[in-house]
């Protein structure tokens, strides 16, 4: 992997095997932008950490399931949402590819059932506060996300 999170763009690991649902840019159903991205994910996916780094926030936010914020260095931080179970703490460091968190079962944060038992994993990339697209930095296959 590469050294250096700015050195990494386009070599991040997809931190769920999925589809994209939803991209950066995108209007959600309540007409709000969306500051990330959303992988499609099958009931109960492993959630792998696309880059080396240390584990700043862990634990639930909102209706918004286990959140994990990853610092990466040099002010960038990856933000994880919508998993039943985080499998790490603040100030834990992890590597890239390391299993830290789980996609749940059963029904979505809002209490309906998801479609086909599918879950979505809310992928965000933050560089001094401030969103950016993360899809550029991260290496997909061309029909469904490796991880």
């Amino acid at each position: 992997p590469p050294a250096s999170i700015s050195a990494a763009r386009g070599q991040l690991l997809p931190p769920a095997r999925g589809r994209l649902s939803a991209n950066f840019g995108d209007r959600d159903r309540s007409g709000a932008t969306h500051r990330g991205l959303s992988i499609r994910t099958r009931e109960n996916a492993e959630v792998l950490a696309p880059f080396s780094g240390k584990i700043v926030y862990a634990g639930p936010f909102r209706d918004y399931g286990q959140l994990l914020i990853l610092e990466a260095g040099e002010g960038y931080h990856i933000l994880l949402s919508g998993m039943s179970h985080v499998h790490t703490i603040v100030g834990q460091n992890v590597t890239q590819g390391q299993p830290i968190g789980q996609m749940g079962g059963g029904p979505a944060a809002d209490g309906r059932r998801q479609e086909f038992g599918l879950r979505d994993l809310y992928v965000e990339f933050r560089k001094d506060g401030k969103p950016f697209d993360p899809l550029p930095w991260i290496e997909f296959s061309e029909t469904k996300v490796k991880g």
